[in-house]
């Protein structure tokens, strides 16, 4: 056995890896990344178009904002290769402790990123050099996460294991949004235009030493380690990757489409749409939000441990097809302008995308071998945020000026029936024997 096996195999203990420690190394993480993206979502709907963006247009701004908010999205999938490479290749627990630093630094340095009006042209460019850098952090995290978590769990237990790495969004939104609306009303609107919507950025170095701190003490997991002691690593995992596992990677990115669609047509897009078009104060969409989340934290559980008890196929297809539905709710719920009319269709869409989700978890590790798994996860549930959430607020922001409401529910449906083929055509895994794939 080589040096670095024995150094490997025999690091991790009962004490430094138990389960509620691995659970919670999984959930810290997701939780403080997804936190990271969120605030930079929510400021995109809210302040980044008239700080960064010199148009005389509200609309124009918006859409700027957008623009840079899909940047993420195209780095995730640079991230999940670069980052899946060292994760297959040198461990899960060193690379998860890089793509967390990449992604707080990149989140707190926008915190102190000068505006339009004091460097001109420089501004935005910064925040596009950042944003990338925030998604080739994010793009590493998600499928070491989800690798941590389930490939510890024990037999017939990976759904419920893989879904703590899907609670973190939950929380890491509810920590966003919750922080963003205790500044809406706490401060004016030229309080937070001008200086209060930075608070939530630089926030974020806190969370990433917190993080830091419960990544260092586990160690790497039994399932890479069985796999370095027998020599099951490649040289480019990329390369295995798409020479050899192409197909369930691209099948694992179209089921995505549906979680990323139904997340940032409900957060993004609506609450842009809501405050700007429907007028509906900032605090109140923002508290409407949270109520909301809830409801997708509620899922996750429930949804993953009925993919251990059904299977991951059963859960989607029900989910998806519940999806499909769910676009048509959009104009008489969301177009109606009315309180409780909004909160039910938020609810409807973030409870559907917490179904959808949760099985990603334990399913996307289960389509790969030991050998390319961190890779083939990641790339896959990166590639599917290109497809489902890259431009999906963007996209929809065009479809409600052409032609309303109605088409951005119709394009909800679609992007929900093209999950809904993908899920489809992939074999079920629940059973699947990780060390054997």
């Amino acid at each position: 056995m080589s040096a670095a096996s024995q150094q490997i195999t025999s690091a991790p203990s009962p004490a430094q890896n138990s389960a509620r420690r691995v659970i919670f190394a999984s959930f810290i993480g997701t939780a403080i990344e997804f936190y990271d993206f969120y605030v930079y979502a929510t400021a995109a709907a809210l302040v980044i178009g008239p700080v960064f963006f010199p148009h005389d247009s509200p609309t124009a701004q918006a859409l700027s904002a957008f623009v840079t908010f899909g940047i993420a999205f195209i780095a995730r999938p640079v991230g999940a290769f670069l980052f899946g490479h060292f994760g297959d290749r040198i461990g899960r627990k060193s690379t998860l402790v890089l793509s967390l630093l990449v992604m707080g630094v990149a989140t707190t340095l926008i915190g102190f990123l000068p505006s339009y009006a004091s460097i001109g042209a420089l501004a935005p460019i910064l925040l596009c050099v950042l944003r990338f850098a925030q998604g080739i952090g994010l793009g590493g995290e998600w499928g070491g996460a989800a690798l941590l978590a389930t490939e510890y769990a024990p037999p017939g237990k990976r759904g419920r294991y893989g879904m703590f790495p899907q609670l973190g969004p939950s929380v890491g939104f509810l920590m966003a949004n919750g922080l963003f609306l205790a500044l809406a009303l706490s401060l004016s609107d030229e309080q937070f235009k001008s200086w209060g919507w930075r608070i939530p950025f630089i926030f974020s170095a806190v969370l990433v030493v917190l993080g830091l701190y419960v990544r260092l003490k586990i160690a790497e997991t039994p399932v890479f380690a069985a796999a370095l002691e027998k020599r099951q690593r490649v040289k480019m995992p990329a390369v295995t990757l798409f020479q050899h596992h192409w197909r369930p990677v691209m099948l694992g990115a179209v089921a995505m489409i549906v979680c990323y669609t139904l997340f940032y047509i409900a957060t993004v897009f609506s609450l842009s749409y809501g405050v700007t078009t429907l007028h509906i104060p900032r605090q109140e969409f923002l508290a409407l939000l949270c109520l909301a989340v809830v409801f997708m934290a509620l899922a996750t559980p429930f949804s993953a441990m009925a993919s251990d008890r059904f299977g991951r196929r059963p859960v989607l297809i029900v989910g998806t097809l519940a999806a499909i539905a769910a676009g048509f709710t959009m104009q008489p719920l969301f177009g109606s302008g009315n309180i409780v009319a909004i909160a039910l269709f938020l609810i409807i869409f973030l409870f559907l995308m917490g179904v959808t989700f949760a099985p990603m978890g334990a399913l996307l590790p289960e389509l790969f071998p030991t050998s390319v798994r961190y890779t083939g996860a990641g790339v896959a549930y990166n590639i599917g945020g290109i497809l489902g959430a890259s431009v999906a607020p963007y996209i929809a922001q065009l479809l409600a000026q052409r032609g309303g409401l109605a088409y951005v529910g119709a394009y909800v449906s679609v992007a929900a029936a093209l999950s809904l083929a993908a899920v489809l055509c992939m074999r079920e895994t629940r059973d699947a024997n990780l060390q054997q794939l």
